[in-house]
């Protein structure tokens, strides 16, 4: 099965040249160099049709950052993005406009992405009519349609942004995404910034939403707990890296990265109620200067040398399971005990 999107060796970098009186500094024999921000680091993702990829990763990783590149709202440095097997870069003119109407994003904070002079109508209704997708004339109905389709009042569409809760607002940037019948949304955090109670509410929207369209989506979090609610998969990020990838009931059940386990150790349980809770030691990395080697290694418990000289490839543990991880080379878990214990 192809797959819908595919991140293959996907990089992104953003750079920061010296200033007018840093050049002339340099000319003077000052060490400076322009700032290069490693945002995203080499990453494969395979997305199929109908799949829920959930996307987890300390603040700073890159989460947002590939999700983005994905959705076509900025370029790669390096790699492709495939768009049914094909590199969406290579596309005729004609398909390449639909590939880019078919990814759409779903922003964390909703009052910021929702333009304040606009009232709701013009918001959700002006791309469908930009992009032919409906005639302006149908453009009142089409978007009460969709308010509808996300839980809104149909009468309020000729309201602002201002005059709607965080929930509310919300479910408007839903609408505005689903007003150009994409296929491939990213939710970049879209519940984060919600109360609880509404938080459950938009995730079952989601997932309502899939059903009866037949979406495909890609949800960024930092929150584990949402992330197993609702993904078919789940890979963990760090430091612009994908270091395991599997799907969500083995993820849980058998997460194989130190990364991955430090993170699931930390979230309470009935289980393990009685134990003391402490963060992952030290300080997640700059991505102006990554270390070398595996990018945790001055956090992992279990680094030895070659942690710190090689980066480690994914490699697949058991079917559809896939890690970054020196001690995986070993033969079983027996021996993979015995060199983490001897690093």
């Amino acid at each position: 099965m192809t797959p819908l999107i595919e991140a293959a060796g996907i990089s992104k970098r953003f750079v920061r040249d010296l200033d007018y009186a840093e050049r002339i500094a340099r000319f003077l024999g000052a060490d400076l160099k322009p700032q290069v921000v490693h945002a995203v680091d080499r990453v494969d993702l395979k997305i199929m049709p109908g799949e829920v990829v959930g996307l987890v990763g300390e603040s700073g990783c890159g989460k947002s950052t590939l999700g983005r590149v994905l959705a076509g709202i900025m370029p790669q440095s390096d790699g492709a993005v495939f768009w049914n097997g094909r590199d969406r870069r290579e596309l005729p003119p004609k398909e390449a406009r639909a590939a880019r109407l078919s990814a759409q994003m779903i922003f964390q904070d909703p009052m910021s992405s929702l333009n304040p002079r606009k009232r709701v109508i013009d918001i959700v209704g002006e791309a469908p009519v930009a992009h032919g997708i409906v005639p302006r004339r149908e453009k009142a109905d089409y978007v009460a349609g969709l308010m509808e389709r996300v839980g809104l009042d149909p009468n309020y569409r000729e309201r602002f942004p201002h005059q709607f809760s965080g929930g509310q607002r919300q479910r408007i940037g839903i609408a505005r995404a689903l007003a150009v019948k994409p296929r491939f949304i990213v939710c970049d955090e879209s519940v984060a910034a919600l109360d609880v109670s509404i938080q459950a509410q938009i995730i079952n929207l989601f997932m309502e939403l899939k059903r009866d369209l037949g979406l495909t989506y890609l949800f960024i979090s930092h929150d584990i707990g949402v992330v197993k609610h609702i993904s078919d998969r789940v890979a963990i990020m760090y430091l612009g890296r994908i270091v395991e990838s599997a799907p969500a009931e083995a993820f849980f059940e058998r997460p194989n990265h130190p990364y991955t386990v430090a993170l699931l150790d930390e979230v309470p349980s009935i289980a393990n109620r009685r134990r003391i809770f402490s963060p992952i030691k030290g300080e997640i990395p700059s991505p102006l200067a990554p270390p070398g080697g595996c990018h945790f290694h001055p956090r992992c418990p279990h680094a030895f040398d070659r942690c710190r000289r090689e980066a480690p490839p994914l490699r697949e543990i058991a079917p559809g399971h896939i890690s970054a991880c020196h001690l995986n080379e070993a033969r079983t878990p027996g021996e993979r005990r015995e060199t983490a214990a001897a690093s």
